[in-house]
């Protein structure tokens, strides 16, 4: 750990710690894990078949109530998506500096 991650550690720490115990954390420090990348790849991939699946359905539906439901889970899904591939491209940046 350098010297940066170590100081951003310390100011996260609570002040109000009961001397005896492990240290607690007032943030949530900015780290994504290769196990944390690996879940979020698997998110990706689960909300863009779930997108995929629900505008499928939407194509073949006849009935419009059902058709507005399954559109709504599609952009629903696209959302989820987004924000997804939003989230790991900002922890990529924040890698690189």
């Amino acid at each position: 750990m350098n010297q940066q991650q170590m100081n951003t550690s310390e100011a996260n720490l609570n002040p109000n710690q009961v001397p005896g115990q492990a240290p607690t954390m007032t943030e949530v420090p900015f780290v994504l894990t290769t196990k944390d990348m690996s879940y979020l790849s698997d998110m990706l991939s689960w909300n863009l078949l779930a997108m995929k699946k629900a505008h499928f359905f939407a194509q073949q539906c006849q009935d419009k109530e059902i058709k507005q439901a399954l559109e709504g889970a599609c952009n629903m899904h696209q959302r989820h998506y987004d924000k997804l591939l939003q989230h790991m491209g900002s922890h990529m940046n924040n890698k690189t500096h």
